[in-house]
């Protein structure tokens, strides 16, 4: 239809008063239909000039716009609007630039706030220079996404409530029934057992150390971090980890493997923290493999990312349980507080990253660890450094 429009504009000074009035019909219906199919869309359109004059507006943006009076298409569209905040977004990014303006604005209307998102597309053609502004309202979304967000950290926090009752009910337990105990012995005619009291004292004191351990780990996984980040060499943080480990993996038969990349870039990040999060991983690899076995670590970068592998040949993990791993509280051990690889997570994501697990029971496991790289300069690392107890072979080094 369009280019039969154009070709009968073209010819106009040749077409009889008929064939006007029938290309006028013809651009008055394709008119009703554009504007019909503008007003029945979920986001407000405004077509504005280069003076910032409103050419056309549908119905939502009239009822999206905070609009102090309805004659818009006599005077630029900022001077009708009521909100500052908006006018001067319009204002400032009318005309024909060629860059896209967006932005959210939160203002009242019709006696409720509303959160708008306004972006300014540039328009330019042979018949119009400008910007078309396009008008989405996001209060219902916003609104379900907070209630979401409520919803789940009230679930979270029903979770760890849960948890904690049932971490701290066992040592309670054993207190209280210590505690029974020793009234009883103390009730006798007979003085009481020294060395007996002293038994129960010091079980007594292993169920408070427990607690506490439960309660600084629920702090730890509820707090927020106070990270220091520097800009280092993920290579040296696994290295010292490594070393740390050692005789702990050489008791319980494991072999580390180091396949570290020497050209991996620096990047930002807590050492203290993250070799905590590597520590708890190692933990769990350990306990997977209760008759020894190979723990690899694997640093590369690719695509922009550095990526850190820690891998193990232990029983794996199974289908069900993959999903759960990271949530407050599980484990599948019997002792241990299940909130290790919780505290895994939050340290990645404290430091702008993510992890992944690959695992298949009785074929090991894989946590992948991904941070982001700040800069493009790399640390290049001498071939000859000293490495005190780690023996190179060739790109996999071996403790």
């Amino acid at each position: 239809m369009r280019s039969f429009l154009t070709r009968a504009l073209n010819k106009l000074a040749k077409l009889d008063p008929h064939q006007i009035q029938s290309l006028m019909m013809d651009l008055s219906r394709e008119n009703d239909l554009m504007s019909t199919i503008l007003d029945s869309i979920a986001d407000g359109i405004a077509v504005l000039n280069e003076e910032g004059k409103a050419v056309y507006v549908n119905k939502i943006a009239e009822k999206l716009l905070p609009l102090t009076w309805h004659e818009i298409y006599d005077h630029p569209l900022f001077i009708c609007l009521s909100d500052d905040e908006v006018a001067a977004f319009i204002r400032d990014s009318a005309g024909s630039g060629s860059d896209i303006k967006e932005q959210e604005f939160s203002y009242d209307l019709a006696g409720s706030c509303r959160t708008v998102h306004y972006t300014l597309y540039p328009i330019k053609t042979r018949l119009l220079r400008g910007r078309v502004l396009k008008l989405e309202d996001l209060t219902i979304k916003l609104q379900e996404e907070a209630r979401l967000h409520r919803a789940e950290s009230l679930a979270k926090l029903t979770s760890l409530a849960a948890g904690v009752a049932h971490e701290i009910k066992n040592p309670l337990a054993s207190l209280g029934i210590h505690v029974q105990i020793m009234q009883k012995e103390l009730e006798k005619e007979e003085a009481p057992d020294k060395n007996a009291f002293k038994g129960y004292l010091g079980v007594m004191g292993e169920e408070i150390e427990r607690l506490n351990g439960i309660v600084v780990d629920f702090l730890f996984a509820v707090r927020p971090m106070d990270t220091k980040k520097r800009l280092s060499n993920l290579n040296e943080v696994v290295r010292e980890l490594a070393e740390f480990i050692r005789f702990e993996m050489e008791e319980n038969n494991i072999k580390i493997i180091l396949c570290l990349d020497e050209r991996l870039p620096d990047i930002m990040l807590d050492g203290k923290f993250i070799k905590q999060a590597l520590l708890n991983l190692v933990q769990n690899s350990r306990a997977a493999m209760p008759k020894g076995g190979t723990l690899t670590f694997k640093t590369q970068e690719e695509g922009g990312v550095v990526h850190l592998s820690i891998q193990d040949t232990g029983l794996g993990i199974s289908q069900e349980n993959l999903h759960k791993i990271f949530e407050p509280y599980f484990t599948t051990k019997a002792f241990g507080t299940g909130l290790g690889l919780t505290m895994v997570y939050k340290i990645v994501k404290e430091h702008s990253g993510d992890i992944a697990i690959r695992s298949r029971e009785n074929q090991g496991t894989t946590f992948t660890l991904q941070f982001p790289i700040p800069s493009r300069n790399t640390k290049l690392l001498s071939a000859d450094e000293d490495s005190g107890n780690i023996v190179f072979i060739g790109e996999d080094h071996e403790i």
